[in-house]
Formats: C-alpha cells, sequence, structure tokens
C-alpha cells in the first residue's frame, strides 16, 4: 500500500512499457516544422498495472456520500439515484448537440419544459428559467432581473440591497458584482431578520431584500409575511435563496411566502452531483410580473411541439446554449421518481433527522439556539471549553472515524459555528454512529486533548496549513 502512495512518475521507470502502438495503427502525417515538439514529452513509464493500482489507490482518498456521511451545513450533500445517471447516459440525452434543429431534440425540450413547470408547482413561481449553470450564477441573474424591473419603472434610483448579517457569503457578494450597493442589517439572536432593523433600512433607495428560508441557523423565519409586506410596501421585490429549500420542500412554497424572486439549487435540493466545483444548476424563478425579464431563450409549447422565443425585455442571455442539461434532466428524474406522493416527505425527515442529532449532543455542545431546528443547526463548540480545544480540532478528528466535518465557522454569528445538515436520506444507524463520534470526541477533548489538537491521524494528509494550501497550492509533481 506504501508503494501505491507514491505519485505516478515516482512509479516510472525507463523504458517500461504499459500499452504499446503498432506503427501500421497510424497514417503517416507530415506535420509543420512550427508544431513539432523539439524535446522528449516528459510521460511517465509505467505498466497498465501500475496505472491501475495507482488511480483505484487514488480513488479511494477522495471523500464522497457514495461512501462516507457528510453532513455539510447549508449545502445539502445528499445522496444521488444511480438511476439519474443511468438514464442521463441514454444515448439519445447523451449525445445531443445544442446546434442541432429543434425538431430533432424534441425530446430533451420537453424535459425542459415539464422541469420549468414542476419546478414553478413546488415553489410558487409563475415560471422558472434554466439557463444559469450555479447556485451564485442564478443569484446574479435574479439581481439583473430585480434592476431591469426597476428600470423599466424608470425607478432608477432603487440602487441598494438589504443583506442579513446571517446570509450566505454569496448574497453580498452577488449583488456587489450586479452593481448594487449592499447594506446589511443586524439579525436576532436566532439568525431571523430583525424586523426593527429591517424597517430602518427601508427606503426608496431599496431594490429588494435577500433572504433564505429557513435561514442559515435552520431557524424558520416566523415573520416572513410581515418582512415580504414591509419590502413590498417600501417599493422593492424580495429575493428567495434557495440553498435550504430541502426542509421546506413538497410543505411549504416560497411563492405563498410572498418572494418575488427565486434560485434553487439543482445540485443541492434535487439530487444532482454536487461538490468539487460542478456541475451545477441554479435555475432562476420570478413571479408572473417578472416573467418578460427571464433569460432569453425560453422555451414554449405550440400546436408543432417545444420551440424557442426571446423576450424583448428579457436580460438576455446569460449563459451560452441553455444551461447544464444533464444536470436538470437528473432533477426531472429525481422529482418524477418521488412523485407527488413521496416528494412532501423529504422535508419532515430531514427536518427530524436534524433534530435527531441536535437533542443528542446538546449537553456536550453548545446549543446558541435552544429551540427546535429545522433542516439544520448549528454548535457553537464545546461547552466545555477548559482544554481549548476549538471546531477546527473537532472537525479534523472526525475525519479520523470516518465523517466529512459540518461546515465549521460559518455563519458568522457564532465564534465556534459548527452547522450540521444531515438531509433525509440517513438513516438511524448512520446518525447514531455519527452521535456517538461526537460524544467520543467530546471526551476525548477532556482527557487527551493534545489527540484532538493534532488530529487527523489517520487521513493519507495530515493535518495541513491550510492559509498556505489555499495561497500557494501544489498543482504538480514537478515545479514549472
Amino acid at each position: 500500500m506504501i508503494y501505491y502512495d507514491k505519485l505516478i512518475f515516482e512509479l516510472s521507470k525507463n523504458e517500461r512499457i504499459g500499452y504499446h502502438f503498432k506503427s501500421d495503427d497510424f497514417k503517416t502525417v507530415t506535420l509543420p516544422s512550427n508544431l513539432l515538439r523539439m524535446e522528449p514529452l516528459d510521460l511517465p513509464e509505467v505498466s497498465e498495472l501500475d496505472v491501475v493500482r495507482h488511480y483505484t489507490n487514488v480513488s479511494k482518498k477522495n471523500f464522497g456520500i457514495d461512501s462516507n456521511f457528510y453532513p455539510l451545513g447549508s449545502c445539502t450533500m445528499k445522496y444521488n439515484p444511480k438511476i439519474n445517471d443511468q438514464l442521463a447516459s441514454l444515448r439519445g440525452f447523451q449525445a445531443i448537440h445544442p446546434l442541432q434543429p429543434t425538431s430533432t431534440a424534441q425530446g430533451a425540450l420537453h424535459v425542459i419544459y415539464e422541469t420549468n413547470r414542476m419546478l414553478s408547482e413546488l415553489t410558487g413561481m409563475y415560471a422558472y428559467s434554466l439557463n444559469t449553470f450555479a447556485g451564485a450564477h442564478g443569484e446574479l441573474a435574479g439581481l439583473m432581473i430585480m434592476r431591469a424591473y426597476h428600470d423599466k419603472n424608470k425607478d432608477f434610483n432603487r440602487q441598494t440591497i438589504i443583506v442579513p448579517d446571517s446570509a450566505h457569503g454569496t448574497n453580498p457578494a452577488s449583488a456587489s458584482v450586479a452593481g448594487f450597493n449592499v447594506v446589511e442589517i443586524k439579525s436576532n439572536d436566532d439568525g431571523t431578520v430583525n424586523i426593527e432593523a429591517l424597517k430602518a433600512a427601508l427606503n426608496d433607495t431599496v431594490a429588494g431584500l435577500m433572504l433564505t428560508n429557513p435561514n442559515t441557523a435552520g431557524v424558520f423565519e416566523k415573520d416572513i409575511k410581515l418582512v415580504a409586506d414591509l419590502v413590498h410596501e417600501a417599493g422593492g421585490l424580495v429575493y428567495y435563496d434557495g440553498a435550504n429549500l430541502n426542509a421546506l420542500l413538497g410543505k411549504a412554497k416560497p411563492g405563498d411566502m410572498g418572494f418575488d424572486i427565486t434560485h434553487l439549487n439543482l445540485h443541492k435540493t434535487f439530487s444532482t452531483p454536487h461538490g468539487g466545483g460542478g456541475p451545477g444548476s441554479g435555475p432562476v424563478g420570478v413571479s408572473e410580473k417578472l416573467v418578460e425579464f427571464l433569460p432569453n431563450p425560453h422555451i414554449i409549447k405550440t400546436d408543432n411541439g417545444y420551440t424557442f422565443k426571446n423576450f424583448e425585455d428579457s436580460i438576455g442571455m446569460v449563459g451560452s446554449f441553455y444551461g447544464n442539461f444533464s444536470v436538470y434532466l437528473r432533477a426531472y428524474i429525481y422529482i418524477l421518481s418521488l412523485g407527488k406522493e413521496n416528494i412532501g416527505k423529504i422535508g419532515p425527515y430531514a427536518v427530524l433527522n436534524a433534530n435527531y442529532i441536535q437533542a443528542s449532543l446538546k449537553h456536550l455542545y453548545q446549543l446558541p439556539i435552544k429551540d427546535y431546528c429545522m433542516h439544520e443547526f448549528v454548535f457553537d463548540g464545546l461547552i466545555d471549553q477548559s482544554t481549548h480545544v476549538k471546531t477546527l480540532d473537532i472537525a479534523k478528528r472526525l475525519l479520523d472515524y470516518g465523517f466529512h466535518a459540518p461546515t465549521i465557522y460559518f455563519p458568522l454569528i457564532f465564534s465556534q459555528s459548527m452547522m450540521i445538515e444531515p438531509t433525509e436520506v440517513e438513516s438511524k444507524e448512520t446518525l447514531d454512529a455519527f452521535i456517538h463520534a461526537l460524544k467520543v470526541i467530546a471526551e476525548e477533548a477532556i482527557l487527551d486533548p493534545e489527540k484532538v489538537k493534532h488530529a487527523p491521524h489517520t487521513t493519507p494528509v495530515r493535518r495541513l496549513d491550510e492559509v498556505t494550501a489555499a495561497r500557494s497550492p501544489k498543482v504538480s509533481f514537478k515545479d514549472l
């Protein structure tokens, strides 16, 4: 095993061959002299067995939802059913090309059209655009729609977006990229909107408020209708960050709460692959009065099938062609697999699992919000701080027990945040094992704190200087 911990270049031996191409496999081709390589190509020389064992070993070092529990708060790392991949790999979908005639892509257009309708029904929005490639991209498109709406009404003074201090970091970032000024308001102790702070921030420069519900601390905004009414009375729009929709799926709709614009993370709530930087999809949905501003092109259904249509007041195209087709194809399969009978079970099971973990550990870990949670909750480090074991140490030690750490040090409203989201797919046995690990770590923090402070001990790579790793990563075997 130690031998195959080496990099493929370290396994290289001169003249060792993995595969030999016969010279008559290729036609004689004369290349222009300016395209000829003047020095040998620096590739490893290894056997086929070396390559297979190397990459198999590397794959086992990757942490994934298929092999371990991944309670990453606010990111909804749920299992992706394999039927999604199987059907998305059908040749008719896999080999489709965005430039082929619409008459030959009716099946794909049907999927897009029906996914739009199902997402609209589930969220109470009038229509969606699936053009956007990620959640933050959906935020940007939604904010562009907000600006287009105010501009069409000649309300050019509305240049401010209100964001609670408990919001996801992409909210103020997206608003800034969209050209808005960002005003942050203080939240209540449970992360919900402070009504008095909101009232003080509202004026005729406000374009809208960005909000998620339940919030980042896993608390439902009980005053959501009042919040929406206050923003609307001031002439603004209310934007729904869909990162936490998993808690409400099939039970409550953002449209019914008064939201005008939403974005959804298909790679979270709707069970398509998540992590590693992609692929993603962040459909943006709107109420009826904003439909004309959605990104072009739109897919409409006619007597002759599906076709494209552009809206005159649209914010335009936000990406090449029509988004990440394979991602919302998986979401389409996921929704149909559950059906109306079962999709309403997602939120309640996610909430049940989160409350089970919270109740099982609140005697060892500080619980800043004492009430029941929704789909996720936040611990604020250990109750017993006598040995100065921090949240980072707990997160690293969890790796030794085979669990990915939850989100740490976010939300920023608590100093030692551990944001835990089990999702609806995990069994009681998995939750019990996770709870047991956190109980053992809490005990170790008192009896053997140095073990926790220097974790992990069993992973391929030990604790890193994370600042240096992020700012000066080594991305190649050899210095170039």
